[in-house]
């Protein structure tokens, strides 16, 4: 019996001893569970804890659930940060009245770029929100076609004023001066030496850049003849030639298919390679031309305005043309599409759809790639007895000084064949008073007299050079006054005020106030004409989709 209970004792003895062994294993593996764990615990996640929930985190079961449903909860709360809209507009600040008696001369250049009527057209149909700096009121009035006559004489073009009551102000009138550029036919058109500059960056890897690029120039391509040689320079973080000029359009095509997106944008290098490549293969009373698409989003090497304008300016001297075509959105740089075209003998476009597309490269293609005069520059002068004060809508970035007009050496817009130039300028009359008008002293050494006609309104005037010429001719056109109510006026007249009214309300002009959507639509009803093409109906349903 004695050594029975002896038994028992030593029996309890180590059962205690493994016990106290296992619980100690336990808690040793809980511990550095925790350690291994805990860390992982979010404080947003401990603090939808309670309190009993806390105490048994030592619970390796209850720590699995808790750090599985952190891990999930990690995955969801991961958010893609919004795209930057990195868009970039030149800031313009709209032409005011200008008193005749003190400033009788206007003088601008010719604008024929039509990019920011479809860049608009674009945010206005996708909801966004327009800047007031993308609506250039003259690209809006020049994004469509007029019913001016063809030139019959030796210049290159038709000069059609009109003079109408303004649809915005009784006490006003406007004065239309319209230009209708020769249509020369394709077959005509000497033999193109066209160089594509594409942007390969990686800022044009989206569908409305690259693809919709390569489809646009494919239309092109189309429409070339056996006497046309294209050549392909690409950049992205450097710049490379393609394909070597050819007329073979397989070759092109199949060099287009090939393009990808990736990497910086060296668009100083690709602009210098372009002009040497289309130097090189200069066609002598040949049409010479780089033909450049990208977003305008460069970042290696020359990427200012200032320095692409410099860079641009040195290059427009070999003779070769410049066509810019923008695309895509978040970070389009229309300042910059707008310094390259305008200083290098050129013309920008937008294209956001493969219609605007096969307007700009299919129906209006001699427009855009081939220059029938070059430096073209308006100077008006009005009749003091006549009008008290002027302003020109639009063309602010295209404003001359008057000893401009003159000066052969500076540089003015080029007139595309068959493109159609329009510019509308609100007169006050001699003898209405007016808000608008300035209180200006009599000036003491003027002579006030009017020489000739007195019924005459203004002159016009206009400078222009051949496409390979340096020396400009002049044409003088005197426009009378007269008293057309608007009803009167021309289908074209009515229109292209309405595009200037919307781009006024769009800009919130100070001369806006008294136009209201509903006063766009009919005006723009009123004065759409034949419209064949169906562009000004489009543009009635733009407005009436705008807010």
């Amino acid at each position: 019996m004695k050594n029975f209970k002896i038994l028992l004792v030593a029996i309890a003895l180590c059962f205690f001893s493994c016990n106290r062994d296992i619980k100690n294993s336990i808690q040793q593996k809980n511990q550095q569970s925790q350690t291994n764990q805990v860390p992982q615990i979010l404080e947003e996640d401990v603090e939808t804890l309670d309190y009993n929930d806390v105490e048994a985190l030592e619970a390796p079961s209850l720590l699995e659930r808790k750090t599985e449903a952190i891990s999930t909860s990690n995955n969801i709360h991961t958010i893609p940060a919004p795209q930057e809209n990195r868009e970039s507009y030149q800031e313009i600040e709209e032409n005011t009245f200008k008193m005749v008696n003190a400033s009788p001369l206007s003088t601008f250049s010719i604008d024929v770029d039509k990019a920011s009527y479809s860049n608009v057209r674009r945010m206005i149909n996708n909801g966004q929100e327009v800047s007031k700096d993308a609506v250039k009121i003259e690209e809006f009035i020049n994004y469509f076609d007029y019913d001016y006559p063809q030139p019959t004489g030796v210049d290159p073009f038709s000069i059609n004023p009109e003079v109408a009551q303004s649809p915005w102000n009784k006490d006003t009138k406007l004065v239309k001066i319209g230009l209708q550029g020769k249509e020369v036919p394709l077959d005509d058109i000497p033999p193109s030496n066209l160089v594509f500059l594409i942007d390969v960056s990686g800022s044009m890897n989206s569908t409305n850049k690259l693809p919709l690029l390569k489809s646009a120039f494919k239309l092109m391509v189309n429409q070339l003849r056996d006497e046309d040689k294209i050549s392909i320079v690409t950049y992205a973080g450097a710049a490379g030639l393609a394909l070597e000029p050819t007329s073979d359009k397989n070759k092109i095509l199949e060099a287009l298919n090939n393009l990808n997106a990736g990497g910086s944008t060296a668009g100083g290098q690709g602009i210098k390679l372009a002009y040497k490549i289309a130097e090189e293969n200069f066609i002598k009373k040949g049409n010479n031309r780089v033909i450049l698409a990208t977003d305008g989003d460069f970042n290696v090497g020359a990427s200012s305005d200032q320095a692409m304008e410099d860079l641009i300016v040195e290059k427009r001297e070999s003779g070769v043309f410049l066509t810019c075509l923008g695309f895509g959105t978040g970070n389009y740089q229309d300042s910059k599409m707008e310094t390259l075209a305008d200083k290098g003998n050129g013309n920008h476009a937008y294209i956001d759809t493969m219609q605007e597309a096969q307007r700009v490269l299919g129906t209006e293609f001699g427009s855009t790639l081939y220059t029938i005069a070059k430096d073209v520059k308006i100077q008006v002068e009005f009749n003091p007895a006549k009008v008290q004060a002027y302003r020109l809508i639009g063309y602010e970035n295209r404003l001359l000084n008057a000893e401009d007009f003159n000066d052969d050496k500076k540089d003015a817009g080029e007139l595309g064949s068959g493109h159609t130039v329009t510019a509308l300028y609100e007169i006050i009359p001699v003898g209405v008073k007016s808000e608008w008008l300035k209180d200006i002293d009599d000036l003491k050494y003027s002579d006030k007299k009017v020489k000739g006609n007195a019924e005459e309104l203004l002159t016009v005037k206009f400078r222009y050079k051949k496409p390979d010429g340096d020396k400009s001719k002049l044409i003088t056109k005197v426009v009378k006054d007269e008293d057309i109510q608007l009803k009167n006026a021309s289908t074209d007249l009515k229109f292209s005020a309405a595009l200037a009214m919307f781009g006024m309300q769009l800009r919130e002009s100070e001369y806006a106030k008294n136009i209201s959507k509903e006063n766009i639509i009919e005006l723009a009803k009123a004065g759409k004409g034949k419209d064949e093409q169906g562009y000004r109906a489009e543009f009635i349903r733009l407005v009436n989709s705008s807010i």
